[in-house]
């Protein structure tokens, strides 16, 4: 069990367990009451109920593991969250969301090293670590609502600059809002607001 601002999570097998990167989402989440957010990758569902504490919440993954793991630990919590099984904005498709949320699957992966397990979708990013990421930055636009907000967390290993220049080519002010650095990489939060 594992405990972190009021919220008590359950881990569970062929899930993500919460590390840093996902404390780093939750730590800074800049929600605004009433908001309507969506949150990929749930995984644990740790921070989707902490989103919930002031929105309304719909919680996505690729991984049905995931998905019921995030459902026991909502329950646990006593925290309103819809969840979707699939992937990106496929469960979702023709919604919009004041906010998005996403600890990409951001490590470069070559494709000898791929794992092949479901619980590999929560970090393998590809060859470059950008598989997954860009795919989401395709999608960000036709599910936000005008003057939307996202806030995804990636490693430097991917390419943050990559990240923002193609958040400001789709109309963001985007900057990274926070970060740590690791040995070998700095993990990066990065919020983009749409300009309209």
């Amino acid at each position: 069990m594992i405990r972190y601002s009021g919220i008590k999570i359950e881990t569970c097998e062929n899930v993500y367990e919460p590390a840093e990167d996902t404390f780093l989402l939750a730590d800074n989440l800049e929600i605004r009451e009433g908001d309507r957010v969506l949150e990929i990758g749930t995984g644990t569902g740790l921070v989707a109920i902490k989103a919930s504490l002031s929105s309304q919440v719909t919680a996505t993954d690729i991984n049905p593991h995931a998905i019921e793991c995030a459902r026991r630990n909502a329950e646990l919590n006593r925290a309103e969250i819809r969840f979707l099984e699939g992937d990106l904005f496929e469960p979702v498709e023709g919604e919009k969301f004041d906010l998005i949320l996403f600890n990409t699957p951001y490590l470069p992966v070559s494709e000898e090293d791929a794992g092949g397990e479901i619980i590999d979708a929560a970090w393998d990013g590809g060859p470059d670590g950008r598989r997954v990421i860009d795919r989401f930055l395709n999608g960000l636009k036709e599910h936000l609502n005008p003057g939307g907000r996202v806030q995804m967390v990636q490693s430097s290993l991917s390419d943050t600059e990559k990240t923002l220049k193609r958040l400001e080519g789709l109309g963001f002010d985007a900057r990274v809002a926070a970060s740590e650095r690791y040995f070998f990489e700095e993990i990066v939060l990065i919020t983009a607001r749409d300009k309209i």
